[in-house]
């Protein structure tokens, strides 16, 4: 298997991804060069020759990564978003971009729903003072989510699943989007709002957006002002979609904070750290996909996807 007669495919796979995925992709007479975590540097010394490159969110593929590898045909994100890749400049090279956006839906989603629930019930302050030798019975009182509001910004697979997860917790479902969405909102029976009134109205706030220039720090400190007193906010899709330094000067006033994501991760300003430590805070490290589930179907859906882009590169040269 090759562009030409005898020549294998090279790989190079510079995040670390299931086994299965490196099993299935030398199963089709690949050549694989395992190497997650590989530094920026190392990374442009050794792409020129691979075919395939093979990325999660970790690895930042931008101009000069593209540049330097001038045998690459394939761009393979194992995972949903692209915000890592330079995607416009890729197809401008003629090279082929794929992912798996469907992969890890449900997982996100239940992630979302656990960050919700603990917030709730502040269960992250519960385990931290029972695991210190406090029985933190009667210290912090929680809420329950039935019979508030869930605004979901963002109304895609993932901003759907949340809602039919809210819908069974008895909670009333706004959303947004930029495109629309008005045919799956009918079949959910959730009314479609525009961003600030969903702000204004939520009790509860969980984003589920791509990371653009136009949703950069969406949620800044002016649209923070319009959430109501002891709302919570949960964030699973971008870390730079919050402005958290604007999110710092908030919290006192909020429920509480879930976030999977981080503008930098891992984190590195003292600010990022402030935002962690805070006792309204629950930070996880990015992982709405790391589940056996969903990593099982990132390995399938890639590799269907790998399938199809060769034939697309073998037909078109």
């Amino acid at each position: 298997m090759g562009w030409e007669s005898g020549i294998q495919l090279k790989v190079l796979v510079t995040d670390k991804v299931d086994e299965k995925l490196l099993n299935r992709l030398r199963s089709m007479g690949m050549v694989i060069d395992y190497k997650p975590g590989i530094q920026r540097d190392e990374l442009l010394k050794l792409i020129d020759g691979y075919h395939i490159l093979v990325v999660r969110s970790r690895t930042k593929v931008d101009r000069e990564v593209i540049d330097r590898g001038t045998s690459l045909k394939i761009i393979a994100r194992a995972g949903v978003g692209l915000d890592n890749i330079d995607v416009e400049y890729a197809l401008k090279r003629g090279l082929v971009i794929i992912n798996s956006p469907n992969a890890a839906t449900y997982s996100a989603a239940e992630l979302t729903l656990t960050l919700m629930l603990m917030l709730a019930r502040n269960v992250h302050l519960h385990i931290f003072d029972v695991k210190n030798g406090k029985w933190s019975k009667g210290t912090y009182e929680g809420v329950e989510l039935r019979g508030k509001t869930l605004g979901i910004v963002g109304f895609g697979r993932i901003g759907r699943a949340v809602a039919r997860y809210a819908e069974a917790l008895g909670m009333r479902v706004l959303a947004t989007d930029i495109i629309d969405v008005s045919r799956y909102a009918n079949e959910l029976g959730v009314k479609l709002v525009s961003l600030s009134e969903l702000l204004e109205l939520s009790d509860v706030i969980t984003l589920h957006v791509a990371l653009t220039k136009d949703t950069y720090h969406m949620v800044n400190d002016d649209r923070l002002r319009l959430i109501k007193d002891g709302a919570m906010i949960v964030n699973t899709s971008r870390g730079e979609v919050i402005d958290t330094r604007a999110l710092l000067n908030h919290l006192d006033r909020l429920w509480g904070v879930g976030l999977d994501v981080l503008e930098h991760e891992p984190p590195r300003e003292d600010w990022e750290f402030k935002l962690i430590q805070h006792p309204k805070v629950i930070v996880t490290p990015h992982i709405g996909a790391e589940t056996v589930e969903a990593q099982g179907r990132i390995v399938e859906e890639l590799v269907a996807n790998i399938q199809d882009a060769l034939e697309r590169v073998r037909n078109h040269g």
